[in-house]
C-alpha cells in the first residue's frame, strides 16, 4: 500500500486521483486543496458550461494546437485523448455533445455536470479531498516526501503537483531543483485605439489574416471588433503562438490585417472590375465583399481619401490603391492587451525537458509527478488545456497505481 498525495484540486488533479484510486484500490490517495471548494476552473470555464475537449480526434492534429507542449504530448495523447475523454464522462453518466465549432460540452450545458461527476467519482473511489490545506514546503525523504501545509505535515510514498500556473507552486518545484520557464501571458485580445473601428464594437469579419510587424507571426481566421480593440480567434490563437515575442515587444506592435485574405493586386484589380460594374453607384452605400460588413466597409471606404458621396466611376487611381491596401494592408497600432481574467491562460511552467512524459514523471526524482497548467504546456482556446489536463491526470495516476 502507498499513500499517494495530490497538491492541486483542479481537473488535472481530480483526473490523477480517481485513476491511482480505481487502479489500485489499496492506495491511500489524498487531494490537498489550499481553498474552501475543489475545480473553480472548471467551474467558470466555458462561460460556465465546461468546455470539456475538441473533437480533434487525430494526435498528431491535435498536438498543433499547443504552442508550448506540442511535441511532449505526441506520445500521452496516443495514450489518452479526446475519444477517450469522452468515453470516461458518459460512462459515468455524463452524456456530451459536439458544438458546431468542434467544442466539447456536457448536454446539460453545466459545469456543475462535470464538477459533481469528478468529486462524485473521487468519493465512491475512495478519495480523500482535504481543504484549506495550503502546501508551504515539500522536502524529499529517503523514501518519499514529506509535506507541510498551514494545518499539518503529510508523509507521502508518491507526490503529484497538479496546482495550476501558480506561482508559488512553481517556487516549492524550484526547491526540488527544477526549473521553471519565466512565466508570460498568453490568450489575450489587442488594445487598439484607431477610428476605423472606434464605433464598430461587435462587427467580425470570418476570414481575417493577421501579421505581426517585423515578426513571423502570422495567422488566419475569424476576427472581432470590440470595445477596446480586436479578439477572435485570429488574434487569440496568435497570441498564445507569439506568446513570448509579443512580451518581449512590451505589448507595443503594429497589426497588419487582411480583411479579406486576398492579395492586394488581385483586390486591385477586383476594385477596377468593380468601378466598371458599378459605375454610377455610390460607394459607401454597400459593401461588395459578402465577409465585409457594411458599417466596416463604409470605414475602410472613409479612410482611403473617399468622401461619402463618390460614386465608383469618380474613383482615381490613387484611390483605388488606397482602398485596396486598406482592404489587405491596414495597420493598426496595438497599445496593450487585454487578457480573460477568470479563465486567464500562462505560458510558462515546469522545464518540459526534466519531466518523462510516459509517465508525467521527474526525471530527477523518482514518485514526484507533474500534470496540468503547472508545466509549460498551453493551448489556444477550444478545450485543448481541459485536455491537456485530462491526459496529464490519467497517465500520472496510472503510472501512481503502479507498486
Amino acid at each position: 500500500m502507498s499513500r499517494i498525495i495530490i497538491v492541486g484540486g483542479g481537473a488535472a488533479g481530480f483526473f490523477a486521483a480517481i485513476t491511482a484510486a480505481e487502479r489500485n484500490p489499496e492506495n491511500e490517495v489524498i487531494i490537498l486543496e489550499k481553498g474552501k471548494k475543489v475545480l473553480q476552473k472548471v467551474k467558470i470555464s466555458g462561460g460556465g458550461r465546461c468546455n470539456v475537449t475538441h473533437a480533434c480526434f487525430t494526435p498528431r492534429d491535435l498536438v498543433e494546437f499547443y504552442p508550448r507542449g506540442k511535441k511532449e504530448l505526441l506520445g500521452p495523447f496516443h495514450t489518452f485523448m479526446t475519444g477517450d475523454t469522452m468515453e470516461w464522462f458518459e460512462n459515468r453518466g455524463v452524456p456530451l455533445k459536439i458544438e458546431d465549432d468542434n467544442r466539447i460540452f456536457p448536454e446539460s450545458n453545466s459545469s456543475q455536470t462535470i464538477i459533481d461527476c469528478l468529486v462524485n467519482s473521487a468519493e465512491q473511489a475512495g478519495v480523500k479531498i482535504l481543504f484549506n490545506q495550503n502546501v508551504q514546503s515539500i522536502d524529499i525523504l529517503e523514501k518519499g516526501f514529506d509535506v507541510k501545509t498551514t494545518e499539518t505535515n503529510f508523509s507521502a510514498d508518491k507526490l503529484l503537483i497538479a496546482a495550476g500556473s501558480n506561482p508559488k507552486v512553481w517556487s516549492l518545484s524550484e526547491t526540488l531543483g527544477h526549473s521553471i520557464v519565466a512565466p508570460v501571458p498568453s490568450l489575450f485580445t489587442f488594445n487598439i485605439n484607431d477610428k476605423r473601428i472606434q464605433e464598430l464594437p461587435g462587427i467580425s469579419v470570418p476570414n481575417a489574416t493577421v501579421k505581426i510587424a517585423g515578426t513571423k507571426l502570422e495567422d488566419f481566421g475569424p476576427l472581432l471588433i470590440t470595445h477596446w480593440g480586436m479578439s477572435g480567434p485570429a488574434i487569440l490563437k496568435m497570441s498564445a503562438f507569439g506568446a513570448r515575442v509579443l512580451a518581449e515587444l512590451g505589448y507595443q506592435f503594429q497589426v497588419e490585417v487582411n480583411w479579406i485574405s486576398k492579395s492586394t493586386e488581385n483586390t486591385l484589380d477586383q476594385l477596377k472590375n468593380l468601378q466598371k460594374e458599378l459605375n454610377k453607384k455610390v460607394i459607401v452605400l454597400k459593401s461588395p465583399f459578402s465577409d465585409i460588413p457594411k458599417r466596416l466597409w463604409e470605414q475602410l471606404v472613409l479612410n482611403s481619401e473617399i468622401e461619402t458621396n463618390h460614386r465608383w466611376v469618380d474613383l482615381s487611381k490613387k484611390q483605388l490603391d488606397s482602398l485596396s491596401k486598406q482592404l489587405t494592408k491596414g495597420v493598426f497600432q496595438a497599445n496593450g492587451k487585454s487578457t480573460f481574467k477568470d479563465e486567464f491562460v500562462t505560458a510558462g511552467g515546469v522545464n518540459l525537458k526534466e519531466i518523462n512524459f510516459k509517465r508525467f514523471e521527474s526525471k530527477l526524482h523518482k514518485n514526484l509527478f507533474f500534470a496540468g497548467e503547472v508545466l509549460n504546456i498551453d493551448a489556444v482556446t477550444g478545450g485543448f488545456n481541459f485536455q491537456n489536463a485530462w491526459t496529464g491526470g490519467y497517465i500520472a495516476g496510472l503510472s501512481m497505481s503502479e507498486d
